[in-house]
């Protein structure tokens, strides 16, 4: 909180104004505000409730401190103190002055700490103060976005915590999935990965799905489709090895972007299910193939022993949902938009795949249960083609050699969706981009530069 203020200016001689409720969460804030009082602060607490935590408040007045009704003009930091952990529902916030600085007391006042739903209103934190353990609503859903940057304080709970509910790939642990070739490599040991993508009507999807795989450090990309895109893949990547065909010595496959819905695109869908099958080969199923994906498809791939990653955004998530497991449907649309996380859980167990689910938070879940959430990026990603990236990055991460047994799967999913992530926002630093800059931005991740 000191820190807060000193990037405003002084710390004594200040006004810091606190909202606070009637529970716990207040009395935090109410002790906080004491503390910022004996460094010469003007601290105001500005009750929401018709009482307030009464040793908190107790401290705060011994402090010299007061209570107000109203945040005061010259307030400059603004706690947010009103609900804790166990709130459910919404709650309409007062006005908060415009410039001022919100700390968040645990969490973000109306977001489900669980969930990361706001199903009321909400005040944007500039940063989050959470004690403990870090609560799943402060990294996926709009509670990523209302918490603004987190910061974990230890109050010695851990022995007693178990297993995260959620967990994040750190940057050094996503990009170490990409890590550039040993001495002795070879370009079969870097990886070889087949792309099924682009059409006569979208070809330009198969030169992005390349392009990022590429730029990723791959031994070599294959690629099978119609001349068009072809053409075009070869114009961009002379160093692609394209042919109509499944041939070759593809390590992992990724299908789907551009493919389209045709009779001629279930064909090719079918072609690859083949090949994974037969050489036992990881897949990555995105865009068209979702739609087109059968639960024959998956029995067969899943016999095999392929590991399976389907990445939906989460309007493809709902249908492919509706198409393939109905049990799960009613009410689905729902649980999606409220909790990303149980909607890829669920999906994940029904159909024994790993599922992305692409959105302002990317959720990644496992067929066991293990979920990873990345935040990196933003909404600058939200542009056309940029999904086909993130598939080739998915594809490079599972067409490269590396430990298996359970978890490692879900673990290179989640470093393809951190690295993809990061390069939206190494594009986005110079200005507005397309999907077609989304290759140097990689390469610029994976450099530092």
């Amino acid at each position: 909180m000191v820190r807060e203020l000193r990037f405003r200016g002084p710390v004594a001689g200040s006004t810091v104004a606190a909202l606070v409720g009637t529970g716990n969460n207040g009395g935090d804030a109410l002790w906080a505000l004491s503390f910022l009082r004996r460094r010469g602060v003007d601290a105001v607490a500005v009750p929401t409730g018709d009482r307030m935590h009464e040793a908190g408040l107790d401290a705060l007045r011994r402090a010299g401190g007061r209570v107000a009704d109203r945040i005061p003009d010259d307030a400059v930091v603004l706690i947010d103190g009103v609900l804790g952990t166990g709130a459910r529902g919404g709650w309409e916030p007062p006005p908060v002055p415009a410039g001022i600085t919100v700390v968040a007391c645990d969490l973000p006042s109306g977001v489900d700490a669980d969930t990361g739903e706001v199903t009321g209103g909400v005040i944007l934190a500039d940063l989050t103060v959470t004690f403990g353990a870090l609560k799943t609503g402060l990294v996926v859903g709009a509670g990523a976005h209302a918490a603004g940057r987190v910061e974990l304080v230890d109050i010695g709970l851990e022995p007693g915590l178990g297993e995260p509910d959620v967990s994040s790939l750190e940057r050094d642990d996503a990009l170490g999935v990409f890590a550039p070739p040993a001495w002795d490599d070879h370009k079969y040991r870097r990886g070889v990965l087949g792309v099924c993508a682009g059409s006569e009507q979208y070809p330009g999807a198969a030169v992005l799905v390349c392009s990022s795989a590429l730029a990723s450090g791959l031994g070599m990309v294959q690629y099978a489709g119609p001349q068009r895109a072809a053409d075009l893949v070869l114009t961009a990547h002379p160093e692609v090895v394209a042919g109509s065909g499944v041939e070759g010595k593809a390590q992992a496959w990724v299908a789907g972007p551009g493919l389209g819905s045709d009779d001629e695109a279930r064909s090719r869908l079918s072609e690859v299910v083949e090949a994974c099958v037969d050489g036992a080969l990881p897949l990555a199923l995105d865009a068209s193939a979702l739609g087109l994906v059968t639960l024959d498809h998956l029995s067969r791939l899943r016999s095999a022993g392929c590991e399976v990653v389907l990445t939906p955004h989460q309007g493809e998530l709902v249908k492919l949902v509706d198409r393939l497991v109905p049990h799960l449907a009613d009410g689905f649309a729902d649980l999606a938009k409220a909790d990303p996380v149980a909607a890829a859980r669920r999906t994940a167990e029904a159909l024994a795949v790993v599922v992305l689910l692409k959105g302002s938070t990317t959720v990644i879940a496992a067929p066991d249960g293990r979920t990873l959430v990345q935040n990196e990026g933003g909404a600058e990603l939200a542009t056309a083609g940029t999904g086909d990236c993130l598939a080739g990055l998915v594809g490079s991460a599972l067409a490269r050699s590396g430990p298996g047994g359970p978890g490692a799967t879900v673990e290179k999913a989640a470093a393809a969706a951190g690295l993809h992530g990061t390069a939206g926002s190494t594009a986005a630093s110079d200005g507005p981009f397309g999907a077609s800059t989304m290759a140097s931005a990689v390469r610029r991740a994976l450099t530092g530069r």
